[in-house]
């Protein structure tokens, strides 16, 4: 018989045996966000629940903007766990913020486990009308 070997399979198993040695049981990213554009703002909200408000920081360096946050477990160390899903330590994520936002005026907010950021486009990126000549001589340029 034939044995033909997965490496993607092989790949999945390790991360699952990491999750289990780290103690973390967590599915998917531990940062969920949502992001749209609305009314002249950039607008991201990014799930945080359990998080102390005092552990979150938020920079912006060039057009990169960086969340972290940290997430301790309430559960007394001499405590013996029966389940363990809820991810803890520090989390980050990066965002790539286009040139048309104004990276110097981002506004952070966090209410009920929920950390929303809106980030203002810039001045210069909104849509505007052009004014249109009509008419006049041609000027000629000597060079």
């Amino acid at each position: 018989m034939l044995m033909r070997t997965d490496p993607f399979r092989e790949l999945d198993r390790l991360a699952q045996l990491t999750r289990q040695l780290t103690g973390s049981g967590m599915r998917g990213t531990p940062m969920p966000l949502e992001a749209w554009r609305q009314d002249g703002e950039f607008v991201v909200e990014f799930d945080l629940p359990g998080v102390d408000p005092d552990s979150i920081d938020v920079g912006v360096e060039r057009n990169v903007l960086t969340v972290r946050a940290e997430r301790h477990t309430h559960r007394p160390q001499e405590a013996e766990a029966v389940a363990d899903e809820r991810p803890e330590g520090v989390f980050s994520r990066e965002l790539i913020l286009g040139d048309a936002l104004d990276t110097g005026s981002v506004q952070a907010h966090y209410e009920d486990g929920v950390l929303t950021l809106r980030v203002p486009v810039a001045e210069e990126a909104k849509p505007h009308k052009v004014a249109v000549q009509a008419g006049g001589a041609k000027k000629e340029i000597n060079s």
